[in-house]
C-alpha cells in the first residue's frame, strides 16, 4: 500500500500524552498549489466564456456603446426615443437625478449592446448556412456569393476556439426522395439490371410508406438537437460495437519519414510530452486557431477537441462510454511489462523537457519486474468489448487494482516505451514501413491502452507515433495535435549537440510512481484469452506503406484537375483491375461546417467513374477516355461538396435506421443498405498547419501520415495524403485470411495500384497537355520495369505489358 501513503497529507498516532499530529508540508503545499492551478483554469474558462458569448463582438465594446450614449444624452437628444425614461420609472430604488439617469442610461446601453450582438450573431449564422459559393465554378463569383464575402465583416478579427460554435448552423435534414434518388443513382454500376430494378422497387415502396414517417420523427429531432447524427453516430457505429475496438476502429499517425530529430528514447519522449502538455495548456486558454477551411475564413466545428486530453473508453457488456475529466496532471507509461504513473506538474508549474526526460529515464532504468500477471493487462483492451467489460466489474471494481486502473484512465493520455526499433531502415525501407505501420496499429496486442483518447509510442532507436481511439473523434482532430507535436519538438524545443532535451534538471523530483496489480488466477486466464483474440486480428492484417514521389498533386493541379478526384480514379481503376468488377466505395468527408458535424460518406464510385475505367480498360480512342475522366472527376468533386453541405447520403439512411429501430418497425430497404460491405474504404489526411513546416527548405521533415485496418474482411482500407507539391503517400491495409485479398495478391494489387498512375497517366497524356503541362515519367519507369522499386514485386515482373494499348500507344 506505499502508493497509498504517498498522496496522505498528514498522518497521526494516538498515544498516552494525547494525538501526536505529523504534517507534510510539501504534501501541503501541493494540494494548495494543485488548488490554485484549478482556481486559475475556472477563471480562465469564465473569461473565455464571456469573450466567447459575446462574439463577433468584444467585452469593451460594452464600454464603446455606453460612452456612445451617454454622449449623445448630453447634446439634449435622447437616442433611445423614451425608453431610458421608462427604465428611471421602473427603477426600484429612487437615487439622486443624475445617478437615476446614468443608470437607466447604462441599462439602456447594455440592452442595446446585446441586441446588437444578437442580430451579428444571427447574420453570422445565416451567412454561414450558405454553401452554394463552393458549387461555382473558379473565377466565376455570382453577386449572391459576393454578398456573402461580407462573413469576412462578421467574423471577427482574433476568435477564440470556441468563437464561432454558438454560430454554426444546424446539420439540415436532407428530403427523403432526393436521398433515395442518389442512392439509387450510386449503387446503379454495382448491380445488374435485374437486381436494380428490385432495389428500385424496393427504395420506391420505401419511399412512399414508412420513409415519411421515419423523415417526421427525424426532422423533430432535428428541431430539437444541434446535430441529429453525431450522437447517434458516436453510439451506433462505436461504442455498441462490441467487437474489438484494435485494427478495427483504432487508427495510427507516424512520425517524421526520413529525420530522427534524436536517437535517445527518452530524450524523444521528453520534448513531445512536453509539447503535448503546452498544446492542451493553449486548448485551456482556447488560444488555439478555430480550424477553417483552406484559403477562406469559414470555421470548422471544435466540439471534438473538448475531448482531447484525460479521455478514455470505458468497456460495458452493452454499450461501452466515453469518459472525460476537466484536468489530470500526469500520463500514464508503459515499459516491459510494468505501469508508472509520471507526474509532469511539480510545484504549480510545468516540467521542463530535460525534466521529463530525466524522469522517462528513471523508468527505462528501473529494474522491477512486472507484478504477477500484469505484463500482459493491456491485452484486455485489444479484445471483444464484452470480455473486458465483464473482467473489469469482476476484478478491477475494488481495492488496489480499481485505484491503478483509475490512475490510467484518468491520466492525460497513454505513454508506451517500446522495446523496439521502427521506422525506415535504409537496408530495407519497404519491410521497415510496413512493420512500423503495424506496430502503430496494434503492436504487440498488450503494450498499448487501446481505450485512450490517443496513445503515443516512442520507440528505441527515437521513432516515434501515435493511436487514436475512434469514437470520440474523427482522424483529422488527433492530427492536429501530432502536427503542433513535431514541429514543437524538432523546430522550437529542439536538442542539445548530445541528442538531450534542453534545459536543466531538477534532482529532487520525486520517482515516477510504479503502478501496482493484484491479478488472480482466473484473471490471467481472461487477460490470456483476450491477447489470443487480439494477436489473431493483428496477425491477419496485412499493410503495405508506399511514399511515391515522382509527382504530387502540385502536377495534377497545374492540369486542372482535383488531386483527391485524381487518387479517387486512380482507386477505381486498380480494383477494377484487380477484381474485374466495381465496389462499393466509402471515402470519409468532414460536415464540420455544422455543429457537432462528424463525417458523411463520398460513394466514389459512380456510373461515371466505372464508364471512363471501362473506356480505359477496353482501349477506347484517347478523346473518350478524356472526356470521361473529366466527367468522372467533376462528378467527384460534386459529390464531395455535397456530402461536406449535408446532402450525403449514409447519414441520413443511417438515422432512418435508427429510428425504425426505436419504432420496432422492419424497413427491408434499409436493412440492405446497411448491410452492404465497404470493400474500398478510403480516406485523404492532410496537412492541416502547413505554417508550422517548412517544405521548401525541409522536405526531410515530413510526415508519412497515417493509416487504418480494412473495413471489411475481404476488402481494402486506402488512406493517402499529399505532402508539399511532389510526394503522395499510402497507406494500404487487407487481411490474409480473405482469398481474393491475400499477401501475394494484396501485392498484385499494388502493382495494379502503381500500374494504375502510369497507365492513366500515359493515357491522358495528351490531355493534359492542352493546359501545358505533362508529367514526367522517367524516373517513373524506372521505378516499374528496372526493379530498383520501392518494395519487391517478385513473380509479378514476369507479366508481359507489351500487349498494352496504352503503353504502345504512348
Amino acid at each position: 500500500m506505499a502508493e497509498a501513503h504517498q498522496a496522505v497529507a498528514f498522518q497521526f498516532t494516538v498515544t498516552p500524552e494525547g494525538i501526536d499530529l505529523r504534517l507534510s508540508h510539501q504534501a501541503l503545499s501541493e494540494i494548495y498549489l494543485s488548488g490554485v492551478r484549478s482556481w486559475k483554469k475556472r477563471i480562465i474558462r469564465i473569461k473565455n466564456s464571456v469573450i466567447t458569448g459575446v462574439y463577433p463582438a468584444s467585452p469593451s465594446s460594452w464600454l464603446f456603446v455606453v460612452i456612445a450614449i451617454l454622449a449623445t444624452m448630453y447634446t439634449r437628444s435622447d437616442p433611445s426615443m423614451g425608453i431610458i425614461a421608462k427604465i428611471q420609472e421602473h427603477l426600484p430604488v429612487r437615487y439622486v437625478s443624475g445617478k437615476s439617469i446614468m443608470v437607466s442610461a447604462v441599462l439602456f446601453s447594455t440592452m442595446l449592446w446585446l441586441l446588437l450582438i444578437f442580430t451579428m450573431r444571427l447574420c453570422l449564422k445565416q451567412l454561414l448556412s450558405y454553401h452554394r459559393w463552393m458549387f461555382e465554378q473558379h473565377g466565376k463569383m455570382s453577386t449572391t456569393t459576393k454578398i456573402w464575402a461580407l462573413v469576412r465583416i462578421f467574423s471577427g478579427r482574433k476568435p477564440l476556439l470556441y468563437s464561432y460554435q454558438g454560430s454554426l448552423p444546424n446539420l439540415p435534414v436532407p428530403a427523403i426522395k432526393d436521398t433515395v434518388k442518389r442512392y439509387l443513382e450510386s449503387v446503379r454500376p454495382l448491380m445488374n439490371d435485374g437486381e436494380y430494378e428490385r432495389m428500385t422497387k424496393l427504395a420506391t415502396e420505401f419511399e412512399s410508406s414508412l420513409g415519411n414517417r421515419l423523415q417526421w420523427y427525424l426532422k423533430l429531432k432535428a428541431l430539437w438537437a444541434s446535430n441529429y447524427v453525431s450522437d447517434w453516430w458516436e453510439e451506433y457505429v462505436y461504442l455498441r460495437g462490441r467487437s474489438p475496438i484494435m485494427v478495427n476502429s483504432n487508427y495510427y499517425g507516424m512520425d517524421f519519414l526520413y529525420v530522427t530529430p534524436t536517437p535517445i528514447q527518452a530524450a524523444r519522449a521528453g520534448n513531445s510530452i512536453h509539447a503535448f502538455f503546452l498544446y492542451r495548456r493553449k486548448l485551456n486558454k482556447e488560444e488555439i486557431k478555430p480550424s477553417r477551411i483552406p484559403g477562406t475564413v469559414i470555421p470548422l466545428c471544435a466540439a471534438q477537441c473538448e475531448r482531447i486530453f484525460n479521455t478514455t473508453r470505458i468497456p460495458g457488456e452493452e454499450t461501452d462510454t466515453v469518459q472525460h475529466w476537466k484536468d489530470s496532471d500526469y500520463v500514464a507509461v508503459y515499459h516491459k511489462g510494468r505501469y508508472f504513473r509520471l507526474k509532469v506538474y511539480q510545484a504549480g508549474r510545468l516540467l521542463s523537457p530535460r525534466e521529463i526526460e530525466f524522469q522517462i529515464q528513471r523508468i527505462l532504468d528501473d529494474p522491477a519486474p512486472p507484478s504477477k500477471g500484469e505484463a500482459k493487462l493491456g491485452a484486455l483492451t485489444a479484445a471483444d468489448r464484452v470480455s473486458w467489460a465483464e473482467a473489469r466489474v469482476k476484478y478491477f471494481s475494488s481495492g488496489i487494482n480499481k485505484r491503478s486502473l483509475d490512475v490510467i484512465e484518468r491520466a492525460a493520455f497513454f505513454v508506451t516505451l517500446d522495446d523496439e526499433e521502427q521506422g525506415t531502415m535504409r537496408d530495407d525501407q519497404p519491410a521497415s514501413l510496413d512493420n512500423y505501420a503495424k506496430s502503430l496499429l496494434h503492436g504487440k496486442c498488450y503494450d498499448r491502452w487501446f481505450d485512450k483518447s490517443f496513445s503515443v509510442i516512442y520507440y528505441k532507436n527515437g521513432k516515434s507515433g501515435i493511436n487514436g481511439e475512434h469514437s470520440w473523434a474523427d482522424a483529422p482532430v488527433v492530427a492536429h495535435v501530432w502536427e503542433y507535436v513535431l514541429a514543437t519538438d524538432s523546430f522550437q524545443l529542439g536538442y542539445n549537440e548530445e541528442g538531450h532535451c534542453k534545459g536543466e534538471v531538477d534532482a529532487s523530483l520525486p520517482q515516477p510512481q510504479k503502478l501496482n496489480w493484484e491479478i488472480s488466477p482466473e484473471c490471467e486466464e481472461q487477460i490470456s484469452r483476450s491477447l489470443a483474440v487480439a494477436q489473431a486480428l493483428a496477425d491477419d492484417v496485412d499493410f503495405h506503406v508506399l511514399s511515391f514521389r515522382d509527382f504530387g498533386k502540385g502536377q495534377i493541379k497545374k492540369c486542372k484537375v482535383s488531386p483527391d478526384a485524381f487518387i479517387q480514379m486512380t482507386l477505381q481503376l486498380a480494383y477494377y483491375r484487380e477484381r474485374g468488377t466495381f465496389c462499393l466505395t466509402y471515402e470519409a468527408s468532414m460536415t464540420r461546417l455544422f455543429r457537432e458535424g462528424r463525417t458523411e460518406t463520398v460513394r466514389s464510385c459512380t456510373n461515371e467513374s466505372s464508364a471512363f475505367v471501362r473506356a480505359l480498360e477496353n482501349g477506347e480512342p484517347a478523346d473518350v477516355c478524356r472526356r470521361l475522366f473529366r466527367g468522372a472527376s467533376e462528378k467527384h468533386q460534386q459529390l464531395y461538396r455535397m456530402a461536406m453541405t449535408g446532402a450525403g447520403i449514409d447519414r441520413h439512411l443511417f438515422c432512418l435506421y435508427v429510428v425504425s429501430k426505436y419504432l420496432g418497425l422492419e424497413s427491408p430497404f434499409l436493412k440492405e443498405v446497411l448491410a452492404e460491405p465497404w470493400r474500398l474504404s478510403t480516406s485523404q489526411t492532410s496537412i492541416q498547419q502547413v505554417e508550422l513546416f517548412d517544405l521548401a527548405n525541409h522536405p526531410e521533415y515530413i510526415s508519412c501520415g497515417g493509416g487504418f485496418g480494412p473495413v471489411a474482411d475481404d476488402g481494402y482500407g486506402v488512406s493517402y495524403n499529399f505532402i508539399g507539391e511532389n510526394v503522395i503517400n499510402f497507406h494500404i491495409s487487407c487481411k490474409h485470411s480473405c482469398p481474393s485479398t491475400v499477401s501475394y495478391i494484396k501485392k498484385g494489387f499494388e502493382f495494379s495500384f502503381l500500374f494504375t498512375f502510369q497507365s492513366l497517366c500515359l493515357k491522358i497524356k495528351k490531355t493534359l497537355r492542352q493546359f501545358g503541362e505533362s508529367f514526367n515519367f522517367n524516373k517513373f519507369n524506372c521505378l516499374v520495369f528496372s526493379g530498383d522499386s520501392v518494395f519487391d514485386l517478385g513473380d509479378y515482373f514476369k507479366i508481359s505489358f507489351c500487349h498494352s494499348p496504352v503503353l504502345n500507344e504512348a
